[in-house]
């Protein structure tokens, strides 16, 4: 199975690399060339254009920050879907939206073109140890085609076909909005909590031994609590992207999400505050800069 890869940012540098390593035979191709050393150091070829690396693939995989790079790359002048062969599969595993895949897969029925959407949760370091959790959405068969490929970027007991065309966007735009409503909750609750008298650490310890706890609170935030990591892996302006697309599809299916757009705006505030290149988890800061405080307490032993 020859496979495209195109998008070799943060996540998808080191997803491709994890195929090359793996022998997947794969040529690959990003606006940086510098970004395909990884994946080429373990084998795979780097092209000249999107269109030229796809010309022979089985199997093209796209990761690219926004749906209208997704578009633009798949559908604009030279774009990748001209390109692929007939009777081809396209996996998209971008954070994207069901309209732009519904294009292409328009655009390309006629020619057999086959399309999964396959968005990715699990941040910079499951992509770089390969334990991805990947919510896949399309026809079952083809997603049976392309287990393999997503048993190597991802854990093989997280991923999940979750349904048909574009149920993999939604889980994944799902899970992005319940991500972002509990990280300005959590924020907001340690910083009261710091500003009433208690110690971080006995606060946070309470709230984790509490049905409130959760994984984001017991052990995503540690980073940030103990060495002041906002991270930066993840730029807030993808963030508020991927906010803005949630609060877009339950606009699109007509249900009111008061919560997650407050929650869009406190990202969007920080975004404004601290630049587009701060951590995803810059929202924090803003509760520290006007409480006064920094959250940070000692790392467990």
């Amino acid at each position: 199975m020859k496979v495209a890869f195109i998008g070799l940012g943060n996540m998808g540098g080191h997803m491709s690399r994890n195929l090359a390593a793996a022998g997947v035979p794969l040529a690959v191709f990003d606006t940086v060339a510098a970004r395909a050393d990884a994946a080429v150091a373990h084998g795979a070829v780097l092209a000249e254009s999107a269109a030229s690396a796809v010309a022979e693939a089985d199997v093209v995989v796209t990761m690219l920050p926004t749906p209208a790079i997704v578009e633009d790359v798949l559908l604009g002048a030279g774009g990748v879907l001209a390109a692929m062969p007939e009777d081809r599969l396209w996996i998209d595993m971008s954070t994207s939206v069901p309209e732009v895949a519904e294009r292409v897969r328009a655009r390309g029925a006629a020619r057999g073109i086959r399309v999964l959407d396959a968005p990715v949760s699990g941040m910079t370091k499951g992509a770089d140890s390969g334990m991805l959790q990947i919510f896949v959405g399309g026809d079952a068969a083809d997603f049976e085609a392309a287990r393999p490929l997503f048993d190597v970027m991802g854990d093989p007991e997280r991923v999940l076909h979750v349904g048909g065309h574009g149920a993999g966007y939604a889980v994944k735009l799902m899970i992005n909005q319940l991500w972002f409503v509990q990280l300005v909750a959590i924020a907001e609750a340690l910083t009261v909590g710091v500003k009433a008298g208690v110690d971080l650490g006995v606060l946070h310890r309470s709230l984790v031994a509490s049905p409130a706890n959760s994984v984001l609170l017991e052990r995503d935030f540690l980073p940030l609590l103990t060495a002041g990591d906002y991270d930066e892996g993840f730029a807030i302006a993808l963030a508020c992207k991927d906010t803005g697309l949630a609060v877009d599809l339950a606009r699109s299916v007509k249900v009111p999400v008061e919560v997650g757009a407050v929650a869009e705006q406190v990202f969007r505030r920080a975004r404004a505050a601290y630049g587009d290149l701060a951590g995803e988890m810059s929202p924090v800061k803003l509760y520290e800069d006007i409480a006064g405080i920094e959250l940070r307490m000692e790392a467990a032993a």
